[in-house]
């Protein structure tokens, strides 16, 4: 709300007037450029400008039924405009100064202009209407032609209203009466009446202390609203002709109303923008009790039946004419077994009245009552005969019965500005930041919570629950004000009211939605215009409008009732919401996968790529392989394999990779499982493909010598296949190769003792993994083929052995032995003749089951891998924005991410081994057994043996702050012996290390904010120190460092060393008024070593005596400077630089975009959020 839409820069020069059309998608501008522009806001553009006015335009306004525009200009004159021919059909003339404003009457043909004459007139357009309606007869078509060649009157001045003193800014119509009501000059707003003949002057408004620059008439009430330029809008009575309200602004003057066509808002423009407000409260004051609702309407207390929808007036609850601005009636609480009702407003600051209701008059409603009144910030009943009033204050509550009697004070425990309703014997009280509730009967205080500033309260039908309604969050809490959950809104919150399954139904400005227990919130509806629920009940919404009429709203609860049966584990309620409703959508798969159902989630989808992935997240072999099938391809069967394998059901592992040809993951499986018997049939597979490497592995693999040497032999590695055969005793073998090798024999080394490579034997052989039994889950039985639309509940339950569902046998009925069929087909296997070919008629292999079941175990099919937990590192990064933990987590993607948008950090170089050493350090590594992986375990921040198992902490990081202060007191002494450079890498590494710190309170973070300055102060320094010890040949730059170094915010002690420094090499180069200016300061700082006081002494003495510099320094001591970290010039004030974000160092502009030279991580002139180093400010 309240945000820029759109601009539109044609105009030169102010604009003074605005008008929308109040049907077409129009508007209409003037402005000191004397042009008037026409503007569709659809297309965004300007569609003609008119040309006629010789001065500025003050105002233009559309006709509510012609195609006209009035405008009214300095130029002393008022023009309509036909903006469908684009022309003027009509120049007023008759004013004699400018005129300030000019507006169609809103119904009939007139005009009122005012003007700063003095006068106001009223016009007649009738003619011109005339004049421009299509004649109807050639009579009337000649004079009309007349009149055009003669200058007939189109408008005429019907009434001159004199009786201001100055100039008049404003007049405007009654949109009703014959009334006018005009401002002007000389602070008065002035009331006119008009009839057929003649205008006269009403009453005068007296009040404003300057200039009345706009006023209207209110459409619905009998009030005026005036604005000045004495930074107030006023409310007048239009019948008592007295002042209502005042609202005043502290700086800007006001200089224009305008009101809302249909919605009860008003806007105003001053000095410094523009306001929209309301004059009064539309919300409806009601009190529900059961199926029944009192609630206030026009000055009648009405009754309303939910079950019948039938409405009848009560009791008239005020004397018609008292009533004025706000004081109608703000909450209204009720009794039903003495059927009384307590009616609260504004009115002398805050007071009741107690109605008591007759029985019989439900029916009737005619009966006046005298109320029993009183004055209390609030009011409500606390038991059948007893209400509660707050007296502000002397902050305590007064109980009463209902003769309106004192019968107990009870002070509060806290300075409440309202009391609400919370149960019998109970009050909560609201301050501004928290509420609190009350037990009148012990003066205890039951509970207590922390809240935004809460406007209403609304109780469950049980009173177990009640929500807190503010501006802009909502906040559920139990009966005794335990936190449950906040929603937070970006659009102001109307109304609330639960429903009968505990799910809070609320309003926004535009939408109804809902808020489940556990916080969980979506939108159910949008709305056209704001309501105010009053109770919710089925997918039935009761609510009042702001006209206080009676409404209801039929809504779709299926998505809250679905959540809601979801999270209370209701799964025989889901399974029937699934079967029956057309939930879907990927919001809602969406939905199930955040909170861990993709079981359930695979139940709408019928897109086999989704039903694949959820399949595979909820460990559902059975549903990944069937929809593997119809997607075939290679990276779908990859993935189901890996799935498979984390499983343990090699079955499917070895299908997977059959399908996908896999020979290489194939062997390797065959292996781990020990299964010798299908290596020894890739072997011959890897023969027949030709594949030599492939052959030797899977020799390799079944520990097959005879075979390896046989290879190396025919792929033309002789001396290789003869060390085989020779190291594992083959003589016959390695003889028949010595002879072809002749001379070239290889010789074996000596002294050394061959060992057998033989393959490793398996930890399981054969079979799947041993799987713990449990439950078939209500998701897996009842609804496997929903989302493919399968057969009915009956079919499925008759086949009820649940061993043999996965039935995955290919249309060709692929088998697994079958290792051949998975030869391409276009592969025929090569002849050679000289070997007499690969004889491949023998290879008979015997038929082996089919496709695999999901196991080989028959019970096995009742177990659903159970899906894993979420890693400590993932909700290490789900839960913090800092980017040391996120390196401690080891994603080091969005710890950079991170770094980068907050510091603008590009340089990660200098961070690399800081990133490993937190991730190192927030793990501890266990070795389980030999031939298992090591374990690593997460450790976490301030960990006790009292926290839950259940809730992780933040990482354990190996930096801290304390370790930083212990670095600098280390870079400070380095610095005072002189070892600068040893100093530069200490503050270098300290301010490399900060990015990566995490404190605990926001005072620390203060601390380290500041610490960054200290150590790129330092840094600077000690550079550009380092710098002028390496240049020798150029003493006048050397002695500009020197100068620069004392500028930097040093500590006293190393101040005085810069300052000592600094004398000593202007004294020697003779540039000796510089110098003396460093020995003025050195001794200004008192130094504790006589020595540096005595030459600074000397060194003014000699200077006193030649004030003179032999060399011109860069350099003026006088004049407030930076020092740029990258060129080492001074950027005197008022020149322009660019900062680093991270380090803040000042650089040149030329610099921007480069990377900071003292800090080596930011970009210069970046954009960055800022330093994030602690939890509590993200909080």
């Amino acid at each position: 709300m309240g945000t820029l839409i759109d601009r539109f820069d044609e105009h030169d020069g102010p604009v003074r007037g605005v008008h929308f059309h109040k049907s077409q998608p129009l508007f209409v501008s003037g402005g000191d450029d004397y042009k008037i522009k026409v503007w569709n806001y659809k297309l965004h553009r300007c569609l003609f400008t008119l040309l006629g006015h010789l001065d500025y335009i003050r105002t233009v306004q559309f006709h509510h039924e012609n195609p006209w525009i009035v405008s009214a200009s300095d130029d002393q004159t008022i023009r309509i405009w036909n903006w469908q021919s684009r022309t003027c059909i009509s120049v007023l003339t008759g004013h004699n100064h400018y005129v300030m404003c000019a507006s169609f009457h809103p119904k009939e043909d007139l005009v009122v202009s005012a003007s700063l004459d003095q006068t106001v007139r009223v016009w007649d357009v009738g003619a011109l209407k005339k004049k421009t309606a299509a004649p109807a007869d050639d009579i009337l078509r000649l004079s009309q032609m007349n009149t055009d060649l003669f200058g007939g009157v189109d408008a005429v001045v019907k009434y001159v209203l004199e009786g201001h003193d100055r100039g008049v800014n404003w007049a405007s119509f009654h949109p009703t009466l014959p009334l006018i009501v005009s401002g002007a000059d000389d602070r008065q707003v002035k009331l006119w009446r008009m009839n057929d003949t003649k205008a006269w002057e009403v009453d005068t408004l007296r009040g404003h202390m300057n200039n009345v620059s706009c006023v209207m008439f209110h459409a619905k009430q009998d009030i005026i609203v005036s604005n000045s330029e004495d930074k107030s809008i006023r409310v007048w009575d239009v019948t008592k002709r007295t002042g209502v309200q005042t609202f005043r602004r502290e700086h800007d003057r006001f200089w224009i109303l305008s009101s809302h066509p249909e919605m009860n808002l008003l806007a105003a423009g001053h000095d410094s923008g523009m306001i929209v407000f309301k004059l009064e409260r539309e919300r409806p004051a009601f009190s529900i009790s059961g199926d029944s609702m009192f609630y206030a309407k026009d000055r009648f207390l009405r009754f309303y039946e939910f079950s019948s929808q039938k409405d009848t007036q009560v009791i008239p609850i005020r004397r018609p004419g008292s009533t004025s601005l706000n004081q109608g009636p703000r909450t209204l609480s009720y009794s039903p077994t003495e059927n009384a009702v307590l009616i609260c407003s504004d009115v002398d600051g805050g007071s009741y009245e107690l109605y008591i209701v007759p029985k019989d008059s439900i029916s009737r409603g005619d009966t006046m009552q005298e109320a029993k009144r009183g004055t209390g910030g609030s009011a409500v009943f606390v038991a059948r005969n007893r209400f509660a009033v707050l007296d502000k204050s002397n902050n305590q509550v007064l109980i009463k019965n209902l003769k309106n009697e004192i019968v107990k004070k009870s002070s509060l425990p806290m300075a409440a500005d309202a009391i609400f309703y919370a149960g019998t014997g109970n009050l909560l009280c609201r301050a501004e930041d928290r509420v609190v509730i009350f037990d009148l009967q012990q003066r205890i205080v039951l509970g207590d919570l922390q809240t935004p500033f809460v406007k209403y309260i609304v109780w469950s039908n049980d009173m177990e629950s009640v929500a807190l309604l503010s501006k802009h969050a909502i906040v559920i809490a139990s009966k005794t004000l335990v936190h449950q959950c906040t929603l937070h809104e970006t659009i102001r919150v109307k109304s609330g009211a639960w429903d009968d399954n505990g799910v809070f139904i609320y309003t926004t400005l535009n939408h109804i939605k809902y808020c489940l227990p556990n916080g969980d919130s979506g939108i159910i509806r949008t709305l056209d215009v704001p309501i105010y629920i009053t109770k919710v009940s089925g997918n039935k919404i009761f609510c009042l409008d702001r006209d206080g009429k009676n409404k209801v709203i039929v809504i779709d609860a299926t998505e809250y009732i679905f959540k809601l049966s979801l999270m209370k584990k209701k799964f025989d309620h889901v399974m029937s919401m699934i079967r029956n409703s057309q939930l879907c959508g990927q919001a809602m798969i969406a939905y199930l996968q955040q909170k861990g159902f993709p079981e359930v989630a695979l139940h709408f989808v019928k897109d086999e790529r989704t039903r694949f992935n959820l399949a595979l997240e909820s460990g559902n072999i059975q549903i990944a392989v069937a929809s593997a099938k119809e997607i075939d391809e290679k990276d779908h069967w990859y993935r189901l394999g890996v799935e498979a394998l984390r499983q343990g059901n090699s079955g499917i592992v070895e299908y997977s990779y059959q399908r996908t040809k896999n020979f290489e993951r194939l062997s390797f499986l065959y292996l781990i499982t020990g299964n010798m018997e299908k290596l020894s049939k890739m072997l011959k597979i890897a023969e027949v493909k030709n594949d030599v490497m492939g052959q030797f592995h899977n020799a390799l693999y079944l520990g097959d010598v005879r075979e390896r040497v046989k290879i190396l032999e025919n792929a033309g590695h002789l001396p290789l296949a003869y060390i085989t055969a020779s190291v594992h005793g083959l003589q016959d073998v390695a003889e028949h190769l010595a002879t072809k090798l002749g001379d070239n024999v290889p010789k074996l080394p000596e002294g050394k003792v061959p060992s057998l490579l033989t393959p490793p034997s398996p930890i399981l052989c054969g079979g799947d993994w041993p799987l713990l039994r449990v439950m078939r889950g209500i998701f897996e039985g009842g609804l496997d083929n929903v989302g493919r639309g399968a057969a009915d509940e009956d079919e499925e339950a008759a086949d009820a052995d649940w061993g043999e569902e996965l039935e995955m046998v290919d249309a060709d009925g692929l088998q697994n032995g079958d290792i051949e069929a998975v030869l391409e087909d276009g592969e025929v296997p090569e002849e050679n003749e000289e070997e007499g070919g690969w004889d491949l008629e023998d290879l008979e292999l015997p038929p082996e089951a089919d496709t695999p079941k999901a196991s080989t175990n028959a019970r096995s099919a009742v177990f659903v891998a159970p899906t894993p937990g979420m890693p400590v590192s993932q909700i290490w990064i789900q839960r913090s924005s800092l980017a040391a933990e996120h390196a401690a987590a080891g994603n080091f993607d969005t710890a950079m991410r991170l770094l980068s948008r907050q510091l603008g950090i590009k340089n990660f170089t200098p961070l690399k081994s800081m990133f490993l050493d937190l991730h190192t350090g927030s793990h501890t590594f266990i070795r389980a057994f030999s031939s298992a992986p090591v374990l690593s375990l997460a450790v976490e921040r301030g960990w006790s043996e009292s926290s839950s198992p259940n809730v992780r902490g933040p990482p354990a990081l190996v930096f801290n702050f304390s370790q930083l202060e212990e670095k600098l007191k280390s870079a400070y002494k380095a610095t005072t012996l002189g070892k600068l450079a040893e100093a530069l890498r200490l503050f270098t590494t300290i301010l490399h290390t900060i990015p990566l710190i995490v404190v605990e309170s926001r005072r620390e973070v203060d601390e380290v904010k500041e610490f960054i300055l200290i150590v790129k102060e330092y840094v600077l320094g000690l550079q550009m120190e380092l710098k002028r010890r390496e240049i020798k040949d150029d003493p006048v730059r050397q002695q500009e460092l020197a100068a620069y170094f004392t500028h930097c915010k040093l500590q006293t002690p190393h101040l005085r060393l810069a300052l000592q420094n600094a004398m000593t090499v202007c004294f020697k180069a003779k540039n000796l008024s510089t110098a003396a200016n460093f020995a003025r300061r050195l001794i200004e700082t008192n130094p504790s070593n006589e020595n540096q006081a005595k030459t600074a002494r000397q060194v003014l003495q000699a200077a006193e005596k030649n004030m003179k510099d032999v060399s011109q320094l860069n350099y003026d001591f006088r004049n407030p400077f930076v020092v740029c970290g990258a060129t080492y010039v001074p950027i005197y004030r008022g020149q322009k630089d660019v900062s680093c974000p991270y380090c803040s160092s000042r650089f040149v502009p030329s610099l921007e975009g480069k990377l900071c030279t003292v800090c080596d991580l930011a970009v210069v002139g970046a954009d960055a959020s800022g330093l994030l180093c602690s939890p509590t400010q993200i909080r």
